[in-house]
Order: C-alpha cells, then sequence, then structure tokens
C-alpha cells in the first residue's frame, strides 16, 4: 500500500508546485498587458460577432489575454487582466482560480467579464470579487454561434489560445483589482 501512495503522491506533489509556480505572469510592463488585452478583444470582435456587440453594450470589461491553466486532478490557472470603462483602462486585475476533478492536461485561453450594471462593475472593483463554481462560461468556437448571458450581472466569455485539457472539475476564481495610478 505504501508502493501504491508514494507513486500517486509524489507525481501529485511535484506537478502540482510545477502549476503553481508557472502559474505567474507572462507579461513584462503594463505597456505589454495592455497590447496583449487590445489585440485579444480585436480578435473576438472580428472572429465572434454575438461577443462583439457586448465590448459596445455592458458597463465594462475586464480581459485576460493571457491565462495560463494545468491539471492533474488538482487544476490551477492564472493570469493578468486589464479592466476597462467606456473602452478606457481604468485599472489592472489579477485571476487566480484553483478547481479539484477528473482532469488532466494544459491550456491557454482569453477570459473575459462583461459587467451588465455600473454596480456590478463597482462591486468588481471592492476587491477580493469571486465567481463561484457554478458560474459558467461561454467558450468561444469558430463556426459554432454561442449564446452569451448575464448570469447575476457578469457574462464570462473564454477564447481558447493552444493546449489541450480533458475532464470534470469544480472550483471557482478570485480576482482582485488595482486602479490605474
Amino acid at each position: 500500500m505504501k508502493l501504491l501512495t508514494n507513486h500517486f503522491y509524489k507525481p501529485l506533489f511535484v506537478l502540482t508546485m510545477l502549476i503553481m509556480s508557472s502559474c505567474g505572469s507572462m507579461q513584462n510592463t503594463e505597456d505589454d498587458l495592455v497590447k496583449d488585452a487590445r489585440e485579444a478583444r480585436e480578435e473576438m470582435k472580428q472572429t465572434y460577432p454575438n461577443a462583439a456587440e457586448f465590448f459596445e453594450n455592458s458597463a465594462g470589461y475586464a480581459i485576460f489575454p493571457n491565462v495560463g491553466k494545468g491539471a492533474y486532478i488538482i487544476g490551477a490557472a492564472s493570469g493578468d487582466g486589464v479592466v476597462y470603462k467606456n473602452d478606457a483602462v481604468i485599472g489592472y486585475s489579477d485571476l487566480k482560480q484553483l478547481d479539484v476533478g477528473l482532469q488532466a492536461g494544459g491550456k491557454a485561453f482569453v477570459e473575459v467579464l462583461f459587467f451588465e450594471t455600473e454596480a456590478d462593475l463597482e462591486e468588481f472593483k471592492e476587491n477580493d470579487y469571486e465567481l463561484s463554481a457554478n458560474a459558467s462560461a461561454v467558450v468561444l468556437e469558430e463556426g459554432v454561434s454561442s449564446s452569451i448571458n448575464f448570469e447575476e450581472g457578469v457574462a464570462i466569455v473564454t477564447m481558447p489560445k493552444a493546449g489541450a485539457m480533458a475532464g470534470v472539475s469544480v472550483g471557482g476564481q478570485r480576482f482582485t483589482f488595482q486602479p490605474v495610478q
């Protein structure tokens, strides 16, 4: 039994440490982050017309252009983002996600949070904003028209970039907000 325990927990521990250490930001400067966010927004607007209207009609939005996720039973994701109101940068945000379930692999994606009202955007800016495990994201896929809807004042949209991941998991996301200085 001890042999089975060592074969299971040691790789799990090593993988978890690798995931957590690699979840830091790859951005060098705020300018790089804003540039990546702008490019992700333009790609999403051009490729997915149903998402384009949300950029125009939402009270605000947060774009996380380079979210990385890795998992082997325990999954972690991280990314830095830019928060907009009226297409102007009002701050920066940090995304952290932790989940558990039958999952394995790694992927990179763009995540956008659209805020339905000013009050929803203000709630996000208050810091320690969390999305529960039951919050659902619309995954945009080419050639597929997905319906995007607000749930509790937030619509979540993700656009795959690279990688492969399979599984089912439960977890949540936590965000912090830092206003532009």
